[in-house]
């Protein structure tokens, strides 16, 4: 399958550079940009929802399932990406985590308040830059 039928499924779809786009997720309630595709060299395409949502509930929202993302290829294998995702579209997706962050660090600076909804905020916030990091192929060190 080329990336054109798995695109017109898809709500908010902006190219970001040649071979990769974001677009809302269709598994949960998305405003902002969350999901990031890229169509390899090979003609793979790489799905991932930078919120948390796992591929398949995202392909199975738009009635596609995980095969629909590889090209037929009898007895080849695929090498792995070593950077699956463009740094750019990695930052696009997680900016409203980013803003979470520092949301509650200038609270907590200022003295605020800093309640047990306002923690669980921050530490989803958190998983879910420490999951886009490891998505994009990004070494922690």
């Amino acid at each position: 399958m080329n990336v054109e039928p798995l695109l017109s499924r898809l709500d908010g779809v902006k190219e970001t550079q040649s071979g990769c786009w974001v677009a809302r997720c269709p598994a949960h309630e998305d405003r902002r940009p969350s999901l990031s595709i890229r169509e390899t060299d090979d003609g793979r395409l790489l799905v991932h929802c930078f919120a948390g949502c796992e591929t398949p509930d995202v392909l199975a929202a738009i009635g596609l399932s995980l095969p629909d993302l590889f090209p037929e290829r009898i007895g080849e294998h695929f090498a792995p990406e070593r950077r699956p995702f463009p740094a750019t579209d990695v930052l696009r997706c997680i900016a409203k985590e980013a803003l979470v962050v520092a949301t509650s660090g200038a609270k907590l600076l200022a003295g605020e308040p800093f309640g047990q909804q306002e923690r669980d905020r921050l530490m989803l916030a958190v998983a879910r830059i420490q999951s886009a990091l490891d998505a994009a192929g990004v070494q922690n060190g």
